[in-house]
């Protein structure tokens, strides 16, 4: 995919194709069966443990950790699957040691917690490699929901509806399910195709009509959904992009992640030599330092704030400055021009970077084309576990108000609309 430089800098092939797969490989190896025991035996398997309080979807983590102890991961995995089917992304991409980690007594104790993250992800894979879901579906309802959008939110409220007996239609923008599982984290956080084969996965349940290629606002409208169906759940994620005006020639860096996650191959995509990404959150850092993997030779991360009001967690701020990118606070870019950046400094000094490549990463905004729903912030108005303010509509994930713009969040969110939908389908 070609792109307009700032500068000829940006070009492809910056490093051997032997240096960027191992550069791109996973960013922490997966526990062996021995580890995963030596991990588990650091549990407390504590009374109200404070991990399950701190986990959004609410995972019984003392005992899928006993379980991981006592040889049984696949009975683990289904603990944590039942309360989060995409457990497994979870495991790799959820910043843990800002939930469940930093919950943990052992964090408070010695500044080491169990590695719950890596555990979950052991258990999880264990569950996958068996040659069926642990899931059966319950008797057919008769009922038909639509769910509108296939990324975590979506995925999560159509298998568990699925589960509960429903017929669903799941419909996507896309050919490719998933989400920003898919397209939006960074690669060396989901290797091996992995967000792939666990839609693949998931899918398995069945009573799942897939149904790519539309929507929202274009071929697919609010009316004609509830019309056709008893229930609607929205999870349409955050199409929109913000954007700074008037400062220069710019590239989104959800795109820029995109087209390296989509790549066949990393040696085709393009980076500059001085790059600069503007942002304070997991989008800028996976962008920059996957910016860096490629061979760029300086990074700077550009964030308007102080450090600690950026939503990246302290460990991904870390592991950017590990990989050599320089973080750089209180800094607003104000133009970018014949390969510089300025940058105006706490309000008033200047500062000019070099710069070939200018990434932006300060958030997105809902595309509300064919919503028709009342918006809060911006985003869909919610109460309790997603009601809109249509009737047998519901929405959640990151187009929702409210939650954090984070994958288990949407999880959380796709499950617990689930329950109230089949709820109100049965009359309860």
């Amino acid at each position: 995919m070609a792109h307009s430089p700032l500068t000829s800098g940006v070009v492809a092939g910056r490093l051997d194709p032997e240096v960027l797969a191992d550069n791109f490989s996973d960013l922490h190896a997966p526990l062996q069966a021995h580890e995963a025991s030596v991990a588990a035996d650091r549990c407390y398997f504590c009374h109200d443990a404070p991990c399950v309080t701190a986990c959004p979807t609410d995972i019984d983590v003392p005992l899928f950790i006993r379980q991981i102890q006592t040889g049984t991961a696949v009975a683990a995995g289904k603990t944590i699957l039942e309360q989060n089917i995409l457990g497994g992304m979870c495991a790799r991409v959820c910043p843990t040691e800002t939930l469940c980690e930093q919950a943990c007594v052992r964090e408070a104790a010695e500044g080491k917690p169990v590695q719950i993250g890596q555990l979950q992800r052991f258990a999880t894979d264990a569950v996958m490699a068996q040659p069926q879901q642990p899931f059966t579906r319950a008797p057919d309802t008769g009922k038909r929901v639509a769910v509108v959008g296939a990324g975590p939110a979506g995925l999560a409220a159509a298998h568990r509806l699925a589960l509960l007996g429903h017929q669903v239609d799941l419909y996507d923008a896309t050919d490719r399910l998933g989400g920003l599982n898919q397209t939006g984290i960074a690669a060396y956080k989901s290797t091996d195709d992995f967000a792939q084969a666990e839609v693949e996965w998931l899918l398995e349940i069945g009573g799942i009509e897939v149904k790519t290629g539309f929507a929202l606002g274009q071929n697919l409208t609010l009316s004609d959904l509830t019309s056709c169906f008893e229930a609607v759940f929205l999870a349409i994620g955050l199409g929109g992009v913000n954007a700074l005006s008037g400062v220069g020639e710019t590239r989104d860096a959800v795109d820029f992640i995109e087209e390296l996650r989509l790549s066949k191959d990393l040696a085709q995509v393009e980076v500059g030599r001085d790059v600069l990404v503007v942002g304070g959150g997991m989008t800028a850092v996976d962008a920059a330092v996957q910016s860096k993997l490629l061979g760029a030779d300086r990074v700077t991360i550009a964030y308007r704030r102080g450090q600690d009001a950026m939503s990246a967690s302290r460990y991904e701020q870390d592991l950017a400055t590990s990989k050599g990118v320089r973080i750089v606070t209180q800094a607003v870019l104000k133009s970018v021009d014949a390969g510089q950046a300025v940058l105006t400094l706490n309000g008033s000094e200047e500062v000019i970077l070099p710069c070939d490549q200018v990434l932006m990463a300060i958030g997105q905004k809902l595309d509300d084309a064919g919503v028709e729903l009342a918006l809060e912030g911006g985003k869909i108005a919610v109460k309790g576990a997603g009601r809109t303010s249509a009737k047998g509509v519901w929405a959640g994930g990151d187009c929702a108000a409210g939650g954090e713009d984070l994958t288990v969040t949407a999880v959380a969110e796709g499950r617990d609309a689930a329950m109230d939908i089949h709820s109100v389908l049965m009359g309860n």
